[in-house]
């Protein structure tokens, strides 16, 4: 702190007179404003100003917010009403899913049931949008799945959810404008920033959805309130320092850096901004040796790394805090995190176990890398190569993923053979012996207890990834078949991933993790991301590798038990990972998803083309009407040319400071322009071009915070030229104010027409085409006009067409937009009427009726005809996969009959009946004829299990893939 000496001192400096007027060899005349540079005092204008020995800025005022007159709360009112009408004006329209509400609205829905899923985004904005939609009614079961699903309907509370980025909308008009003012200018210029914002089409298409853009830009634009606010604090010298305004408005900066953060990763280039400009603040304190001494520096330096750093970090940190209390439930992202990030989850840990592992252990294997998905069989079989049943990864714990250790011999049975030449037959061989631990090089057999067939491996290649290096993995085999050589695998131990010594030497449930090399080719147990395809359930390839890569070639114990294990053996769990633990881990996998969206896109767009706004996205399509988001034009170039300004006038200025013109120590308001428009023009660049490094998906809306910070140029570099700069001639417009309210209301006057003429996109209201071809100004405005009808009154006259539910989502980033569907079609009076034998003729009069027949197939899903169906009978026994029932509905939709459909068999598994699905049945019969091998030999028993409830359990867990995709596949 300074002594109270320095501040009187200091006190009297600011209370002495400033110069108003230069010399007419001046662009810029001197002007009361901030300034970074020290102190500069003259009383002769045409002397060159002395330093003072302090960093207050020469002429500087306070802007505080306190300070606004009663117009000036007036004008912020009425623009705050305007905002309100702009962002508000038909929200319920469309009624029906637009763009990216697929991914939010869904993760609201998610978290009001608790499910966890997995986003790129960090959780506030969504978090808000939940308790929008939850203080609406909102249930959570509308599951927001395709665009033009339509929320009537149901009665999803889809305008309260939209309100909230609407409000957010609403409250960027006032920021900006309280920024402008904290920023020294005048009123006029403020309004016109503010209204730019108003009536700007991105803007305001882009918050009036639920989507996450809108609560980004309003924390963005409250933290460069907050630090503009405090740099004017700052430079108002060293009395002002420490002060409570001073505190106040940088720890405001730093909480609003923190919820910015916590909106979208966005939020880093506006952390990036702040802290080049706090090093810059830090640097000029550093150059003040008479009120700065080495203990302030450091009281300054602690003061900004508390509020600039502790608290965003703290407030990031306790978003997820929130996050985390939320989702508690397993939901269909947790495929992503790992097993101890998933054991935090309900129903989702398990008892403790076990430690060792011993011959005659039934584990379930789990894959280190690719979301640890479990080894797994099912009594299927491959449609190609051998034909072998199927071994695949599989994502949920499920009896089919246990296996059974078996050594590579039998044990000795001494009870009955005291010489030692006889062995105990079978896999169950091991449960009344004493445990003998599985060390690191035994050789094992993986018993898969389900099906009575053995992990097995050869010179075939696999399904999907036929390259010479992999092999097929299959279980083979049949109860009481003792195995061959392709059955033999050695567990080989990485002691480096290993967790503890014991785990180092032997296998350990959970903290050994090891390799499986299969021992007649040398190959590893592998697994990737590659799914099988349906036949497969969309679960995971597993190969044998031979060199395959470590992470994908390492494997681990998590469930163990064994019937001869004593009561009071060593068992482990999986560790707690904590809550850091949980929160680094989401940020890795949440960088390492978000960098992985380098798939193309039907509407992205690169960074060049954002300036020049070349290109929209197409949001929603439906009864020739379209949302597509595009900005307005004139500001939007007009924003583009004040950047472009500002470039130019530094290059010229650097070149004047080379030949030592002397500018920036003549004019106030030279240096005053330099750095009041070049911060807004450096956080506009923190925003744009690290887009530039970025090879994944990107969409024109990453453009807007720099946006904002265009139009915040767009004012400041109006104000500049309307009451701050004097040309030669000592010609200025500061004291002719009608001009510069005349150009004010002339340029938002035109924005307001522009924004009018493209406000049909935006609203998703009716247009022409002929109104639409007028205002394509540009050949890569991709919006198709022929979407929209000829005449508003063809409007009037086409039915809507419920049926027509706009675009699907389509893989990547965003669920794309398709452009608008065509015109309804009246619906055919004439229905089809299949009569079922003993359904009511009176009940078949009154509706549609949807049939599906009976269908006879073999276990490889092949049709069989009567003929073969006669044939088989008395051979096989036939089950029934799904129950087909005929449902006849009136007009009005209600279910008037529902009775399951008779003929062709005795259908089994009545106690699993189910009103829809598809019809077929399969034969339960002797597996097919399979490869054994070198062997050549062929299984010719049955597995034990059943195979109509193999079936069932495979497709009714939800989420059969094993490597889940991200559901919020947007953006940063």
């Amino acid at each position: 702190m300074a002594s109270k000496a320095t501040q009187r001192q200091s006190t009297r400096r600011r209370d002495e007179p400033t110069p108003s007027s230069s010399d007419d060899d001046t662009l810029f005349s001197q002007s009361d404003g901030p300034s970074t540079t020290p102190n500069m005092t003259q009383s002769d204008p045409s002397k060159p100003p002395h330093p003072s020995y302090d960093y207050t800025s020469a002429g500087i005022t306070d802007n505080s917010l306190l300070n606004l007159t009663t117009p000036d709360w007036e004008i912020l009112g009425a623009l705050t009403l305007v905002a309100l009408v702009v962002r508000l004006f038909r929200i319920s329209q469309p009624t029906s899913v637009v763009f990216d509400e697929v991914h939010f609205g869904g993760f609201a829905s998610k978290y009001i049931k608790g499910k966890f899923f997995m986003d790129v985004h960090p959780p506030l904005a969504k978090m808000l949008i939940t308790l929008a939609g939850w203080l609406g009614g909102f249930d959570g079961e509308f599951d927001f799945k395709d665009i033009g699903k339509d929320y009537l309907e149901p009665g999803v509370p889809y305008m309260a959810m939209r309100l909230l980025p609407a409000i957010c909308g609403v409250l960027t008009i006032p920021t900006i404008f309280l920024t402008l003012k904290a920023a020294g200018c005048k009123t006029t210029s403020a309004a016109l920033g503010a209204g730019l914002v108003i009536f700007e089409n991105g803007l305001v298409a882009q918050s009036r959805l639920i989507l996450l853009d809108s609560p980004l830009i309003i924390c963005t634009a409250l933290t460069a309130l907050s630090w503009i606010s405090f740099t004017n604090q700052h430079e108002l010298g060293p009395a002002n320092a420490f002060q409570p305004s001073w505190w106040f408005w940088l720890a405001a900066t730093g909480t609003s850096l923190g919820a910015t953060v916590s909106m979208k990763w966005v939020g880093l280039f506006t952390i990036a901004w702040v802290g080049s400009l706090t090093a810059l603040q830090l640097w000029v304190l550093l150059g003040d040796n008479k009120n700065v001494t080495p203990r302030v520096w450091f009281k300054h330096l602690f003061a900004r790394i508390f509020c600039l750093i502790v608290i965003p970090i703290t407030f990031y940190m306790a978003m997820f805090a929130i996050h985390f209390i939320c989702l508690v439930n397993p939901g269909d992202g947790d495929g992503f995190m790992s097993s101890e990030f998933q054991s935090t989850l309900n129903s989702k840990g398990m008892a403790d176990v076990p430690a060792d592992i011993a011959f005659g252990s039934r584990v379930s294997l789990r894959h280190h890398n690719t979301q640890g998905g479990y080894l797994h069989s099912h009594s299927h079989m491959y449609p190609t190569g051998s034909k072998q049943q199927q071994i695949t990864l599989y994502p949920h714990k499920d009896e089919n993923n246990v296996f059974l250790l078996e050594n590579q011999t039998q044990p000795i049975n001494w009870a009955i053979d005291p010489t030692g030449n006889t062995s105990i037959p079978g896999p169950l061989a091991w449960d009344h012996e004493k445990p003998a631990f599985i060390e690191d090089g035994s050789l094992v057999r993986l018993y898969h207890v389900i099906t009575d067939r053995r992990l097995h491996s050869h010179d075939v290649r696999p399904p999907m990834t036929e390259a010479d290096w992999q092999n097929e993995v299959s279980a083979y085999g049949y109860e009481g078949f003792e195995g061959d050589a392709n059955d033999l695998f050695r567990v080989e131990i990485i002691k480096s991933m290993s967790d503890g010594a014991a785990a180092k030497s032997r296998l350990r449930t959970i903290q050994t993790k090891f390799k499986l090399v299969h021992i007649m080719t040398g190959c590893v147990l592998f697994s990737h991301k590659v799914k099988l395809p349906e036949w497969g359930f969309e679960q995971q390839e597993v190969t044998c590798a031979r060199g395959g890569t470590l992470p994908n070639s390492v494997w681990y114990v998590e469930s163990n038990e064994h019937p001869n294990m004593a009561a009071d053996a060593e068992k482990v769990n999986y560790r707690n990972p904590g809550f850091f633990g949980k929160f680094w881990e989401l940020q890795r996998v949440m960088w390492t998803t978000n960098a992985g969206l380098v798939e193309s896109h039907a509407w992205d767009s690169r960074p060049p083309s954002w300036p020049v706004l070349r290109r929209g996205i197409n949001f929603w399509g439906k009864d020739n009407r379209q949302i597509y988001l595009i900005g307005n034009p004139l500001i939007w170039w007009a924003s583009t040319a004040a950047v472009a300004l500002y470039v130019a006038f530094k290059g010229l200025a650097v070149l004047r400071w080379q030949r030592s013109c002397e500018d920036y120590t003549k004019s106030v308001v030279f240096k005053r322009f330099d750095y009041e428009i070049g911060v807004s023009v450096l956080g506009w660049a923190f925003h744009y071009f690290p887009f530039y490094l970025m090879q994944r998906q990107l969409f024109l809306h990453h453009y807007f915070p720099a946006l904002y910070f265009a139009i915040l140029a767009i004012a400041q570099t109006f104000d500049f030229a309307t009451s701050r700069i004097v040309l030669p001639g000592n010609f200025t417009l500061k004291d002719k104010p009608l001009v510069g309210r005349t150009g004010a209301v002339i340029f938002l006057a035109a924005s307001i027409v522009v924004f009018t003429l493209y406000a049909p996109l935006t609203y998703g209201n009716t247009w022409t085409k002929t109104d639409c071809n007028r205002v394509k100004l540009l050949e890569s405005w991709d919006w198709d006009c022929n979407t929209f009808l000829d005449s508003y009154a063809d409007y009037s006259l086409a039915v809507p067409n419920p049926a027509s539910g706009g675009p699907a989502a389509t893989a990547g980033s965003h669920g794309a937009a398709l452009q608008g569907p065509a015109p309804p079609v009246a619906e055919d009076p004439k229905q089809d009427v299949l009569v079922t034998p003993g359904v009511p003729q009176q009940v078949l009069q009154q509706g549609a009726v949807t049939e599906e027949k009976v269908e006879y197939r073999d276990e490889d899903g092949n049709l069989l005809d009567e003929e073969q169906v006669k044939a088989l009978q008395g051979k096989v026994s036939f089950a029934t996969r799904y129950e087909t029932r005929t449902r006849l509905v009136d007009a009005a939709g209600n279910e008037i009959y529902n009775e399951i459909v008779g003929g062709g068999g005795e259908p089994r598994g009545t106690e699993n009946e189910g009103e829809g699905g598809v019809a077929g049945t399969l034969a339960e019969g002797p597996d097919p004829v399979t490869s054994g091998g070198e062997s050549g030999e062929a299984s010719a028993q049955p597995p034990r299990v059943d195979v109509e409830a193999d079936l069932a359990k495979e497709e009714s867990v939800e989420g059969a893939s094993a490597t889940p995709e991200p559901e919020g596949r947007d953006e940063l």
